[in-house]
């Protein structure tokens, strides 16, 4: 592959992945969940499973400490999040997710289905299940984070 063409299929891929953080962050607005920013899902994601402790969320994010400690404030503040006894370390917090934050996660599983259910009306289902199954053979494992 020339590095012209690579460059394009680094541009697209990257065109891509922004448009689709903007379509999930749209459709969580859409669905009332306004006071957010796209960093708040990528956090989400790493909270929704079973909580995190604030060192553990800035590894995911690839923050500082500091910075993810800020972020969490924030959630918690807004209602999304709160804050309790780690059950293994009392020394540690675990973040887990409230209410409001599952529902909010569940807004962006269906703005996602939203945005993926159109590159189906483009491509037609195989395609799409084609292309998941491709990108998931070259996409790295490990935490979803933002490209800050």
């Amino acid at each position: 592959m020339q590095n012209s063409d690579a460059m394009a299929l680094a541009a697209t891929l990257l065109a891509v992945a922004g448009d689709l953080t903007q379509r999930i962050h749209e459709g969580v607005v859409a669905r009332g969940f306004a006071d957010l920013r796209p960093a708040h899902g990528f956090a989400f994601a790493r909270l929704a499973p079973d909580g995190a402790t604030v060192t553990d969320l800035a590894a995911h994010l690839g923050v500082s400490k500091q910075a993810a400690s800020q972020l969490v404030d924030e959630i918690v503040r807004k209602g999304y999040a709160e804050r309790r006894p780690h059950p293994e370390d009392a020394r540690a917090r675990l973040v887990v997710l409230t209410d409001s934050g599952w529902a909010c996660t569940r807004a962006a599983e269906e703005a996602a289905a939203e945005a993926v259910g159109a590159w189906t009306g483009l491509l037609g289902e195989g395609e799409v299940r084609a292309l998941r199954e491709r990108l998931g053979r070259i996409a790295p494992s490990g935490p979803l984070r933002p490209s800050w």
